[in-house]
C-alpha cells in the first residue's frame, strides 16, 4: 500500500516562528498539560532558536467543522495561513481542495480516507479536534508520513456531566414533561419517576470519561459497577465486574464509553438488551454503531426498558439544520415516537470549556510538529522529540526523517551525516513506520540542501524535512 502513495521528496516546512520555550520530554506523556504550560511561559533560561524551513513556502492550514476560534488565532499568530469553515467536507470535496494544504483540522464528521490521503500530496499533519480518530485512515496516514493528533481527555468532564443530567432526566421523565408544557399540556405525575439515590449505575468502559462519571454518580448516592477489558483500579467505592452480562443484570442505568471497533460494533444488541433489568435505562454517548438501534427500539416499545438517551448515531447529518429523518437512519421516526427517549445531536463535548481546551491542545500539538518535528501525543506515529536547539547554535540544523521501518536505515543516514557534528539524535518505530530526529551543528548554508537531497534519496525514505 505504501508504494502506491505519492510522497513529495521535498516537503515545505513551516514559516519561522517558535511556539514554546522548551520542548517536552518524550517521557512526559501528559501532552495536554505540556501544551498548555508551554503556551503560558513567556521566557526561559535557555532561549530556543527560531527554526526556519529549508523551503520557504508558507504553510496553509484547512480547519473544518467550526473548530474553536482560539485554535484559528493560535495558528495565525504563528504566521500560518488558515482557512476556516463551519461545515464538514465530503470525500470528493476533500480530494479537490486538500492538495493545496499542508495541514488539516477536523472533528468527527469529516472522513480522511485512503483516497483523500493519496490526493493530498502536500499534507504533513492531521489534527482531530475531538476524542476519536476513527474518522481517519490512520494506517495509510502513517505510511504517507502523516502523524495524527487528537485530544483524548479534554472533553471528558463535559461528557460525564451530560450523562449525569440524562440519568436524572430519564429517571424523572422531565424531558417529556417539559415537551408537554411547550405544547400547553399540564401533566403533573409521580408514577414511574424515581430518585437516582440508591440506584446502580453500570459503566461500560472505565477510561477518562467513565472514571469521572463514577465519581459524580457516587456523589449523588449511586452505587457504581463498571466493566472494562483491562483490570483497572476503581475510584471511590466503584466495583469492577468480570463480564458485560454481570453488569447488565445488576444495573438500573447502563452507560457506554467505548471506542468504535469491530469488537464493539453492536455490542449492545437483542441478546444484551434482554439481559438488562426490566425497567432499566440505556445511555449511549460513545459511538453510534455500538448499539443495535432497531433492537433498542423494540426493547423500549415492549416496555422492557423504561427509557434511553442517545447522543450518537450510525449516520449523522453533516451540518446544523440538516434533517435527522428516515432517509438518514431508517428507524429515526420510530425512535422519536417512543416515550422517555432523549435524542441529542452529538453534543457530549460541546461546551465552551471543552472546545477551548481541545483547541489549545490539538493546535499546540500540530504546531509543535510543524515547527519542531515533535510527534509526542500522535496516535499513529512513533513518539519522538528533542529538546530545543539553543539560540547560540547559529548553524544548527534539525533533521526530521520519516522512513520505512527496515534494517540499515540509521547506518545510511549516519554515513551521510558523518562529516558533521550530530549533537543529539532520537529514533523510534511504530509498525512499518520509523521516525528519526537529529540536531546537527555547524552545517554551512551551502550544505543544507545537499543534506536534504541525499537523505531524501535513501531507499527507505517516506518524508524528509530540514529545519534550520
Amino acid at each position: 500500500m505504501a508504494s502506491s502513495i505519492s510522497i513529495p521528496q521535498s516537503t515545505p516546512a513551516p514559516h519561522a516562528v517558535a511556539v514554546s520555550p522548551s520542548s517536552p520530554s518524550i517521557h512526559d506523556r501528559m501532552a495536554a498539560s505540556v501544551a498548555r504550560r508551554d503556551s503560558l511561559v513567556s521566557s526561559a533560561v535557555r532561549i530556543p532558536k527560531v527554526l526556519h524551513p529549508v523551503d520557504n513556502e508558507d504553510l496553509k492550514l484547512l480547519l473544518l467543522e467550526n473548530i474553536s476560534q482560539e485554535a484559528v488565532k493560535t495558528f495565525r499568530a504563528q504566521g500560518f495561513s488558515v482557512d476556516h469553515y463551519s461545515k464538514a467536507m465530503s470525500e470528493d470535496e476533500l480530494v479537490e481542495k486538500l492538495p493545496s494544504y499542508h495541514a488539516i483540522g477536523i472533528r468527527s464528521k469529516t472522513k480522511i480516507t485512503e483516497r483523500v490521503i493519496k490526493a493530498a500530496s502536500k499534507l504533513l499533519v492531521i489534527g482531530c479536534f475531538c476524542i476519536g480518530t476513527n474518522q481517519v485512515d490512520l494506517a495509510t496516514a502513517a505510511k504517507a508520513g502523516i502523524p495524527v493528533f487528537n485530544s483524548p481527555f479534554s472533553n471528558s468532564r463535559s461528557v460525564a456531566e451530560l450523562v449525569i443530567s440524562e440519568v436524572i432526566a430519564l429517571s424523572r421523565q422531565y424531558f417529556e414533561r417539559a415537551s408537554e408544557m411547550r405544547q400547553g399540556i399540564w401533566n403533573k405525575q409521580s408514577k414511574g419517576c424515581w430518585e437516582v439515590r440508591g440506584k446502580t449505575l453500570g459503566i461500560v468502559g472505565y477510561g477518562h470519561i467513565g472514571s469521572q462519571l463514577s465519581v459524580l454518580a457516587e456523589a449523588l448516592g449511586m452505587r457504581v459497577l463498571f466493566f472494562d477489558v483491562v483490570t483497572i483500579m476503581p475510584l471511590g467505592s466503584a466495583r469492577q465486574v468480570d463480564n458485560l452480562n454481570a453488569l447488565l443484570n445488576d444495573s438500573d442505568f447502563v452507560t457506554l464509553h467505548v471506542p468504535e471497533l469491530p469488537e464493539t460494533t453492536n455490542m449492545i444488541s437483542r441478546e444484551q438488551l434482554a439481559q438488562m433489568k426490566k425497567g432499566s435505562y440505556l445511555v449511549n454517548n460513545a459511538r453510534g454503531r455500538v448499539v443495535d438501534i432497531p433492537a433498542l427500539a423494540d426493547a423500549l416499545k415492549s416496555g422492557h426498558l423504561a427509557g434511553c438517551a442517545l447522543d450518537v448515531y450510525p449516520v449523522e447529518p453533516g451540518a446544523n439544520g440538516s434533517p435527522f429523518d428516515d432517509q438518514l437512519n431508517s428507524w429515526a421516526s420510530t425512535l422519536r415516537s417512543i416515550p422517555n427517549v432523549i435524542l441529542t445531536p452529538h453534543i457530549g463535548g460541546s461546551t465552551e470549556e471543552a472546545q477551548r481546551m481541545i483547541g489549545e491542545e490539538v493546535s499546540a500539538s500540530v504546531a509543535r510538529y510543524l515547527n519542531y518535528g515533535s510527534t509526542v501525543g500522535s496516535v499513529n506515529f512513533p513518539e519522538v522529540d528533542l529538546r530545543a536547539i539553543s539560540a547560540e547554535q547559529q548553524q544548527g540544523v534539525r533533521l526530521c526523517h520519516v522512513h520505512n521501518n527496515i534494517p540499515g536505515v540509521l547506518r545510511q543516514v549516519n554515513e551521510i551525516l558523518s562529516p558533521y557534528n550530530v549533537e543529539k539524535q532520537y529514533s523510534d518505530s511504530k509498525g512499518d513506520v520509523a521516525y528519526l530526529m537529529a540536531d546537527i551543528a555547524d552545517v554551512s548554508p551551502s550544505d543544507v540542501n545537499k543534506l536534504q537531497e541525499l537523505i531524501s534519496r535513501t531507499r527507505a525514505n517516506i518524508l524528509t524535512r530540514l529545519l534550520v
